[in-house]
């Protein structure tokens, strides 16, 4: 378990009460302030498409406390866990297929694909240990926005329509690389910290 300072115990505890109630959280991540939902309850996906203003069309990525949580929603095989092995926790998000039944199909968008990725901050790592499920993390901001970088932002942004906001601040750190695993060579879709050349040295065990 994560070790953690008191006032992060207490308001993860409270994020993770409202999200079992199928509420909407924002708390802080590495790059900006995220919002979440835990991933398998329908009413609160719905939700957070509605405080988000987002299209129903685009995917959420999923947050995971542990590289051991991965395999229970994804296909592994040798080359991606090396991937998962290399970079993760980290500046990275994996494109990987789902599990059958693993995953609700609302969303994958019957696509049978999901982003999932691990933070590195401490207070979206203590509230995903907490919870033990994943969440549908996408940025805190209306669709098309700029997101909000710390808790008063949010605040400002949403007023009275999330059910909890951890206090704190986003790292402002650059976004994570996005990599689309599923296919036979590693494919970039997003730039970010770590290069496909990296990850495909990495996959091929060079």
């Amino acid at each position: 378990m994560i070790k953690f300072d008191p006032k992060i115990n207490k308001e993860a505890a409270l994020a993770k009460t409202a999200l079992e109630e199928g509420g909407v959280v924002a708390f802080p991540t590495e790059t900006v302030m995220g919002l979440g939902v835990v991933f398998n309850n329908r009413k609160a996906y719905d939700k957070l498409n509605k405080v988000k203003e987002r299209p129903e069309d685009k995917p959420y990525t999923m947050m995971v406390a542990n590289v051991e949580d991965i395999s229970k929603y994804a296909i592994i095989n040798e080359a991606t866990q090396r991937v998962i092995d290399a970079f993760m926790p980290g500046s990275i998000t994996i494109l990987v297929n789902v599990k059958k039944n693993s995953v609700p199909s609302y969303v994958t968008h019957n696509t049978d694909i999901i982003g999932i990725r691990i933070p590195t901050n401490i207070e979206a790592r203590v509230l995903l240990e907490m919870v033990n499920i994943p969440l549908l993390v996408p940025s805190a901001n209306k669709s098309g926005s700029k997101p909000a970088l710390n808790s008063d932002e949010v605040k400002e942004i949403f007023g009275s329509e999330l059910d909890f906001v951890m206090s704190g601040k986003a790292k402002g750190e650059v976004p994570s690389t996005i990599v689309d695993l599923t296919k036979e060579t590693p494919r970039v879709v997003r730039p970010g910290p770590i290069s496909e050349e990296e990850i495909i040295r990495v996959w091929n065990n060079k």
